[in-house]
């Protein structure tokens, strides 16, 4: 599977929905303009990632996407020598492509990488906007259309992965939280083809899931999972079914949680 996922140049037709709820989008042209590094901060599954892919297309950019994990390492993103015919050649990773070709390179989940990403990240999050490639000896300077966003679940780190706050303080900062009900309906129409008025629904339900977080749960139920139950639902899957295998299933694996997941959705839905 590849490292990164790479989107072309997009026409206004193609550009990924996202319904805003601020001043996000002009802050994110602003930083964009201004040569200025981002940080997204948000839980699971409430829009960072379509944010990026919206901003990227709207302003014609290439897209570097990259999933952090635990073993991520600079290399991963710099690139490597590999053996391709018979010969060692020099391959670059997604952070070099953006840096090299401009763009926006995206780092989900930064935190779940491996903390030399952090070193590796931290010359071309001031005004030097530097990536030194010590394997091959080069020196880049990133151009005028290079930009990097990074994003975490504050909600979800531990002691052992957080941001330091040096690195905190490179970025232009902005929060994300789940869409105001209204908004998260219309999303979840759209996204789905399921009708607003029975969209309104899932949304309450996602409402009452999410004052679970902290008690029985360890995430509430996210903007994608309510997309997808509707999804299931628009294409005739009886709704508890959908929304256990949707709003129940990927929440918890243990079993009185999800008995009182259900009794919600039972509540909400006969």
């Amino acid at each position: 599977m590849p490292l990164s996922s790479v989107a072309a140049n997009a026409s206004e037709q193609e550009i990924p929905y996202y319904q805003s709820v601020g001043n996000e989008c002009a802050m994110f042209e602003q930083a964009f303009q201004q040569r200025l590094p981002l940080l997204l901060k948000g839980p699971t599954g409430c829009g960072k990632t379509r944010f990026v892919s919206h901003m990227a297309a709207k302003l014609g950019k290439p897209l570097f996407t990259v999933s952090c994990h635990d073993d991520l390492t600079a290399a991963d993103l710099t690139g490597r020598y590999l053996l391709q015919g018979g010969e060692t050649r020099w391959v670059d990773g997604p952070l070099t492509r953006a840096v090299r070709e401009g763009g926006i390179c995206y780092l989900d989940e930064v935190v779940e990488a491996r903390k030399d990403v952090t070193v590796v990240m931290h010359p071309l999050t001031d005004d030097r906007r530097l990536l030194p490639l010590e394997r091959t000896g080069e020196l880049l300077e990133a151009p005028d259309d290079f930009m990097l966003v990074v994003s975490y679940n504050p909600g979800y780190q531990h002691i052992l992965k957080s941001l330091k706050p040096s690195t905190r303080q490179r970025f232009v900062a902005m929060s994300f939280d789940f869409p105001p009900p209204q908004v998260e309906r219309d999303i979840v129409a759209r996204e789905s083809g399921l009708a607003p008025e029975r969209c309104a629904a899932l949304v309450n339900l996602a409402a009452s899931l999410r004052d679970m977080k902290g008690q029985d749960l360890e995430e509430g139920v996210s903007t994608r999972l309510l997309v997808y139950c509707a999804t299931l639902i628009q294409a005739g899957m009886p709704i508890l079914d959908a929304a256990r295998a949707t709003l129940v299933e990927p929440l918890s694996d243990d079993a009185d949680v999800q008995e009182g997941l259900m009794e919600a959705i039972h509540a909400t839905f006969g």
